[in-house]
């Protein structure tokens, strides 16, 4: 076994990084890392459902899409992710306490009482700090968690505050969980860059055959490569999502506007405006205007501002999101 600590922060290529150790790397992996702020969506979600896209925009949050599957979770420096990277044998390889005990152990010796949760998660009391899915490739099992240990939790409920009854598909729904900093409950304090220093040493411990390993420029050049054709790509983040129909009703000037979008692969297959804000023939020549362009407030921006002279176009574009 390897163990990594991976001091790159871009979300894409820590995301890369754990493909490539999975599918190109023979090794069993353990590997501690940290993202800039971010929400990553579980592989069979859709994106646009599952984020602020206001907030998310406005705080200059990234936005990314993992191998896994499971809910959405909102990273920064203050959230720390471990990786584990199995070999085993087809059939026996999904086994999510295997994976939380080593953890929940490092946690104890901190004195606090970590429990595993009923979906996955590991508790302190009854709020969550840490989320935990898996990938299965041939005979390698990737599992990887979440740890809040001192992250901005308004900007982690900000970007994952969304308002329902807007998208209808049959993508995975994240399960939003009461959640808490592992900092809040120590008696002695400790920076995130104390605490990862501390798995890594506590890991070292547990698994000491274990060997330090250091990414060489072969692997971050291929990483690298991952991250720009794949991870950071529109098509995986949100071109990806399921198929699925967006509808809405809001409010400009005190003039009703509807708006029924379907959608595949990002796409906007059909669109139906309806409403006073706009003439008949306004609504009709919007609807025309966004066939075949992406559900995306920069496409959508564009192609009114260069077709319309839309009042409150701000306004009236999160009322498509």
């Amino acid at each position: 076994m390897i163990r990594v600590l991976n001091e790159n922060t871009n979300p894409y290529f820590n995301l890369a990084a754990e493909e490539y150790l999975l599918k190109s790397c023979q090794d069993e992996v353990f590997m501690l890392w940290r993202c800039s702020p971010t929400v990553v969506v579980g592989k069979h979600q859709n994106t646009l459902a599952e984020i602020n896209s206001y907030f998310v925009r406005e705080k200059n949050i990234g936005v990314a899409r993992r191998l896994t599957g499971g809910g959405a979770v909102y990273h920064d420096g203050g959230n720390i992710n471990f990786t584990f990277i199995v070999n085993g044998e087809k059939g026996k390889l999904v086994d999510f306490g295997r994976f939380l005990s080593p953890v929940i152990s490092m946690i104890g010796t901190l004195g606090l009482t970590a429990l595993p949760g009923p979906k996955n998660e590991i508790l302190l009391g009854d709020k969550k700090i840490s989320g935990n899915a898996e990938h299965i490739f041939k005979t390698r099992i990737l599992h990887h968690g979440t740890l809040l240990f001192n992250t901005d939790l308004n900007k982690l409920r900000g970007s994952l505050n969304v308002m329902p009854g807007k998208y209808f598909d049959k993508s995975v729904q994240s399960n939003r969980s009461s959640v808490t900093n592992i900092s809040a409950h120590l008696k002695k304090k400790m920076s995130p860059e104390d605490f990862i220093e501390y798995l890594y040493k506590a890991f070292s411990e547990i698994f000491p055959q274990a060997m330090n390993y250091v990414f060489t420029n072969d692997d971050i050049n291929a990483i690298q490569k991952l991250a720009v054709e794949k991870y950071q790509t529109w098509e995986w983040i949100y071109g990806y999502s399921p198929k699925y129909s967006f509808v809405n009703s809001f409010s400009l000037e005190d003039k009703p506007v509807k708006v029924n979008l379907e959608v595949e692969q990002g796409m906007i297959k059909t669109a139906k405006f309806d409403g006073s804000l706009f003439t008949l023939q306004q609504n009709e020549a919007i609807s025309e205007l966004f066939i075949g362009k992406r559900h995306e407030w920069a496409a959508f921006r564009m192609a009114i501002e260069q077709n319309f002279n839309i009042p409150f176009l701000n306004q009236f574009l999160e009322g498509l999101f």
